[in-house]
């Protein structure tokens, strides 16, 4: 049995708080979009920019709270598993929303545990993160129902390893958690769940993002 990670102390309460809190923050900037789009067309405005604008962000307002549904959400009854295609096309779906981070995705798709589902989601949101520039994104699932790995290989042209996600898997962070690092704190709770170890290495060409079945 792997030990208890001691950073894991958030009450219920305060998870849902600062999720929620998360998830409302990454949507209000496309509806926010989507508000002044129309704003412009009331105005007469350049009704193409505009058609344009409220287009791209309804997509992306809309991308990003499929993924929120699959990476925070219930996602389907207690105990419930989730089909690897559902995280794949959510993946996809949202680095082709901003057209800068290309995802490659390879490993057998199979039903899984809704926590490993996530895990890979929040994981993937982590590398996505640690390449602000785009760049590109591999993702291997190998023998996913069982003893799993997930593997994460981030390359960009600025890499940074995310400072929260190390700070709480190795250390001690310095600042309570936020609505900004309740994310990574989410990963490494879904890993404690799913029973998976979390590992980041950098090579300097790439980051790579590590979870797997602890032995």
């Amino acid at each position: 049995m792997m030990a208890k990670n001691p950073n894991l102390t958030l009450t219920g309460p305060d998870l849902a708080a600062l999720l929620c809190s998360r998830v409302c923050h990454d949507i209000i900037s496309p509806v926010g979009a989507i508000n002044n789009g129309l704003e412009l067309l009331d105005e007469g405005g350049a009704d193409a920019d505009a058609m344009d604008l409220i287009r791209t962000s309804a997509l992306n307002a809309s991308v990003r709270l499929k993924f929120a549904r699959l990476a925070f959400g219930a996602s389907g009854s207690v105990g419930a598993s989730i089909d690897t295609g559902e995280a794949e096309k959510a993946a996809k779906d949202f680095a082709a929303a901003e057209k800068k981070t290309e995802v490659n995705w390879s490993g057998p798709r199979a039903i899984i545990g809704k926590n490993r589902v996530k895990l890979l989601l929040n994981l993937f949101l982590i590398a996505y993160g640690a390449i602000p520039r785009g760049g590109s994104i591999d993702i291997t699932l190998e023998n996913p129902e069982f003893d799993a790995v997930f593997t994460l290989v981030a390359k960009g042209r600025m890499m940074r390893v995310p400072p929260k996600l190390m700070e709480l898997l190795s250390g001690t962070p310095e600042e309570a958690v936020d609505a900004h690092s309740i994310q990574p704190y989410y990963t490494v709770l879904l890993a404690e769940e799913a029973g998976m170890a979390i590992d980041v290495t950098s090579t300097g060409e790439a980051i790579v993002f590590t979870a797997r079945i602890e032995a």
